[in-house]
């Protein structure tokens, strides 16, 4: 089993400048148009998600996406499921950018929920997606590391659980460290009910990226450590390189890495 461990060198995620990230920077680069890496990511997500909830849609669905960003597709993939889906975030101008968001998001997302609408789950969706988004999104600030913390020091854990998760470029774009990378899918899993079905996405091979004139550090990894990430916890999780030239967003990274699957019992 691959397990590396943090050295004095690595980045954390605490020192890392995140109130000064730039959604609308990010949003330019990654989201103003629909990338082929975001569409293929969609489709397997939205056909996941759906055959799921062909079997399992009796009874109010709460969803959540760790590390929400200035990226609104993860939770345009839960919203023909879910009464409530909360968007947690850390940095605040990206806390901002999503309350921007909920009352009307922009049109750029068109394409992205398009996409969605190839499968009758979504095309069949009662309502305006964009007045179901404003309704059914909650913005929350927060450190996906909080559960944890509170862990730690013997604090009370957050009695929250969902029952559907999506977790997009966070855990192992936070940091350089490995654990920290490791910590952060425990994070997530530790969030969902068991039986939850989650869908994650990790760039493989990252060097860390820019946005707008900041640097932001981002961990290594490759497919074997995402799947061992998740075995501790996972009921079952089936992982996928998208690694063609097309799907390679921006320098410094040799692919994505898309893991689908369900929340384990209660390790």
């Amino acid at each position: 089993m691959t397990s590396r461990v943090q050295t004095d060198s690595d980045v954390l995620n605490d020192d890392a400048p995140w109130d000064e990230f730039d959604p609308g920077a990010y949003v330019d680069q990654n989201y103003r148009d629909l990338l082929d890496a975001d569409a293929e990511i969609l489709t397997f997500v939205r056909e996941h998600f759906s055959n799921h909830f062909r079997e399992h849609f009796d009874r109010p669905i709460r969803g959540i996406d760790i590390g929400a960003g200035a990226n609104l597709y993860p939770a345009l993939s839960m919203l023909p499921w879910c009464t409530e889906i909360t968007l947690l975030e850390r940095a605040r101008k990206n806390v901002n950018y999503l309350l921007g968001q909920k009352p009307h998001y922009d049109p750029s997302w068109d394409s992205f929920w398009k996409v969605l609408c190839g499968n009758t789950g979504y095309e069949a969706m009662d309502g305006d997606p964009r007045d179901r988004f404003r309704t059914t999104v909650q913005v929350e600030k927060g450190n996906l590391f909080a559960m944890e913390r509170r862990k730690l020091f013997g604090l009370r854990r957050d009695p929250r659980r969902w029952q559907i998760g999506t977790m997009f470029f966070v855990a192992e774009s936070i940091s350089t460290s490995h654990e920290e990378f490791r910590r952060g899918v425990a994070c997530f899993m530790e969030a969902l009910e068991p039986g939850a079905p989650f869908a994650a996405a990790f760039m493989e091979g990252s060097k860390g990226y820019d946005v707008g004139d900041r640097h932001y550090p981002a961990c290594n990894v490759n497919e074997t450590e995402v799947k061992e990430s998740f075995q501790k916890f996972a009921q079952k999780v089936d992982t996928r390189r998208l690694g063609e030239s097309s799907h390679l967003v921006r320098p410094g990274h040799t692919g994505i890495i898309l893991a689908c699957g369900w929340r384990g019992g209660n390790s």
